[in-house]
């Protein structure tokens, strides 16, 4: 009866599987809102009515895949090395390990931005949009916990992993829009150099602490101004 049971799941795990792939043709082809269930299950080989007994909706679908992106991502990230005694390396190392998964897997950016047709706002239903963007923000938070090893109060260590992000997003799509090359420039250094840039500016908290000098009122942020330690904007 056990083997029955596992054969059983067996099938239905390369079942799903399959309509999982088709399903991520037809949203590269369609975006969410041209995709249709009809279609997934043309691309799969299945009825319509086969496909409701593993998806409710195209939207579950397309959160099945988004799930299994960010699953890879957290593992990604997860395996990245992590330095006890210099927080300033695991903020690298964890850094590096999301971008280079997004470099090395542009489809699953295309996923998780829903950028598989323009760049519209879009989302899935409010619940799953919440769990997805807590699955991510759970791979980005090792880069947060860094930053505030490394001395940041929680609005800062925030901001600047916000900030992190969103500059890594960008060279990401200028990268894997051929964009970058105008520019005459590579994206993963570009990156690096930002990283640099980033531990440079929040290791100097720590080492005012350390040296009983006041810390002063602002770090300078990416554009030369200054970001106010207290400050809650992202």
């Amino acid at each position: 009866m056990h083997a029955k049971l596992q054969r059983r799941q067996t099938l239905t795990d390369a079942r799903r599987a399959l309509v999982l792939d088709a399903a991520r043709t037809v949203f590269s082809e369609a975006g969410i809102e041209g995709a249709s269930i009809r279609e997934i299950a043309r691309k799969a080989g299945y009825t319509p009515g086969a496909i409701y007994s593993y998806f409710e909706s195209k939207e579950a679908i397309y959160a099945a895949l988004l799930d299994e992106s960010l699953m890879r991502l957290q593992a990604a990230v997860a395996e990245a090395k992590v330095s006890k005694s210099r927080p300033d390396k695991t903020l690298a190392s964890k850094a590096q390990a999301w971008f280079d998964f997004y470099a090395a897997n542009p489809r699953d950016l295309d996923l998780g931005f829903y950028l598989v047709h323009g760049m519209r706002p879009r989302g899935l239903t409010s619940e799953l949009d919440h769990e997805l963007n807590d699955r991510l923000y759970d791979a980005l938070r090792p880069c947060e916990d860094a930053l505030l090893a490394m001395g940041l109060d929680d609005a800062l260590a925030l901001q600047e992993n916000t900030a992190l992000f969103a500059h890594g997003v960008g060279l990401l799509l200028m990268q894997h829009t051929g964009r970058i090359r105008m520019f005459r420039q590579s994206a993963d250094a570009l990156f690096k150099t930002y990283l640099v840039q980033l531990t440079q500016r929040s290791a100097a908290p720590a080492m005012n602490e350390d040296a009983d000098e006041p810390v002063e009122a602002g770090q300078p942020d990416l554009f030369g101004g200054t970001v106010q330690p207290n400050s809650t904007d992202t």
